[in-house]
């Protein structure tokens, strides 16, 4: 299992299109990859889920993945909420 901070970088923050966006690059994974921010934690692979964080740009988050392919994961959740 790995975890690490991240800084939202995206322009708009995590609104309808860019957590959709986010849910299909982490469903590319067979790990699984959890965001937490604020004692709230939820399945980065649910667009639900994702939006009920509603997170803007600035705001940090926590990426949890454990699995098979989790430094790949991890590393492409990271790029996607850099803006990259």
């Amino acid at each position: 299992m790995k975890s690490k901070e991240i800084t939202i970088r995206l322009e708009n923050g995590l609104e309808a299109r860019p957590v959709a966006m986010l849910v299909q690059v982490a469903s590319q994974y067979d790990s699984t990859i959890y965001l937490e921010s604020e004692g709230k934690k939820v399945n980065a692979k649910s667009i639900m889920g994702m939006m009920s964080l509603g997170l803007d740009t600035g705001e940090k988050v926590t990426a949890i993945v454990e699995g098979a392919d989790e430094d790949a994961a991890l590393e492409g959740i990271e790029k996607y909420l850099n803006g990259k």
